[in-house]
């Protein structure tokens, strides 16, 4: 039987996502994995980390096993060496390149799934590309609307907003917004994670979710009521709850995933818990894609050193994914049907 094939993008090429894919790839990941990136980038990472890396050139087969220490290669240039730790913004064509080569090829059914490399925004920005992140790039390629999921095997936490200031959450949390991610939420954990009746709990803006309305009306005028329209369409949410207290032990067999209302509300715990086993999951795309947790480490770049543990837990979920989907394309699979108990119609304190 063929093996899944997984695009690879190597993100920053002067961060340590080249070297990453470089250990990815000796690994004995059940996957054909195929390296959108710069064959000498590649070549170059694998002297830094000593790792002997056969590189070949990707023909679009998907041969039924793979030896450890081979990785394929669709050769995207490079328009300067880089030079680890320092990332060039002459770069930032090349690694946008490899962005939309990766999504046309799942679009196009080459590939099963794509696992991206941290990349640096920065860099992109500074060669005068508006540029704010994988996520918002693989929604417009796609024309999707997306959300984005970090997860471990413990936790699952979506976001409603990303990377937004602080002062500026408050005016973004509409009920449009809310309803359109509870929605993708909802509907990306029964297609993706198996989940017949999936398990929200919602967090809320405020500290103590707003007590009352003590300390702010947003839970009141814009969290309650989306939740008691989704509810009506059958949605089981928990909340809105304070974020003190919705991730403590008692509480986690309670829900199934939990939306956050900005970036650092829930991410803090997830990473503080499971740094090296956290992936980035977009939810809501035509296809899957999984990333690492964490940025461009720019100070362990070329050393060598770099910990591979995040791409790949990256990889294999993607891999897990990829199953789920074959095996069950249209329904969740049973034995994983978690959240079957009665719709959670909680408010806050």
């Amino acid at each position: 039987m063929p093996l899944p094939r997984l695009a690879l993008t190597a993100g920053e090429p002067a961060g340590v996502g080249p070297e990453l894919l470089i250990r990815l790839a000796a690994t004995p990941l059940a996957a054909t994995l195929v390296a959108i990136t710069d064959r000498a980038l590649l070549q170059r990472a694998a002297a830094r980390c000593g790792v002997a890396i056969d590189l070949l050139d990707d023909d679009g087969s998907a041969p039924p096993d793979r030896a450890a220490g081979t990785l394929r290669v669709r050769h995207v240039a490079l328009e300067t060496e880089e030079l680890p730790g320092q990332p060039d913004p002459r770069n930032a064509g090349h690694v946008l390149a490899t962005l939309a080569a990766a999504a046309d090829g799942c679009m196009a059914g080459d590939y099963a799934a794509v696992v991206t490399a941290p990349l640096q925004k920065s860099s992109i920005n500074e060669a005068g590309i508006a540029f704010s992140g994988h996520t918002e790039f693989f929604a417009e390629r796609a024309h999707a609307d997306v959300v984005m999921m970090l997860a471990s095997p413990e936790l699952r936490v979506a976001l409603a907003t990303t990377h937004l200031p602080l002062r500026a959450v408050p005016d973004a949390i509409t009920a449009a917004l809310l309803t359109r991610v509870l929605r993708i939420v909802h509907a990306e954990l029964q297609a993706k994670f198996g989940l017949r009746q999936p398990r929200i709990a919602v967090l809320g803006i405020n500290p103590h979710a707003g007590e009352g309305g003590h300390m702010g009306r947003e839970e009141i005028d814009t969290v309650i009521p989306v939740l008691g329209r989704l509810r009506a369409e059958g949605m089981h949410l928990l909340g809105p709850l304070p974020a003190d207290t919705a991730f403590v032990p008692a509480m986690r067999p309670r829900y199934d995933a939990v939306l956050a209302m900005y970036h650092d509300q829930a991410l803090p715990v997830l990473k503080s818990e499971a740094f090296d086993r956290t992936v980035n999951l977009t939810l809501g795309l035509p296809f899957i894609r999984t990333s690492v947790d964490h940025g461009t480490a720019l100070d362990l770049a070329g050393s060598g050193r770099a910990d591979p543990s995040s791409l790949i837990a990256a990889a294999n979920l993607a891999l897990d994914l990829v199953a789920r989907r074959a095996t069950h394309p249209s329904s969740p699979p049973r034995g994983e049907e978690r959240g079957e108990g009665p719709i959670l119609r909680e408010t806050p304190p």
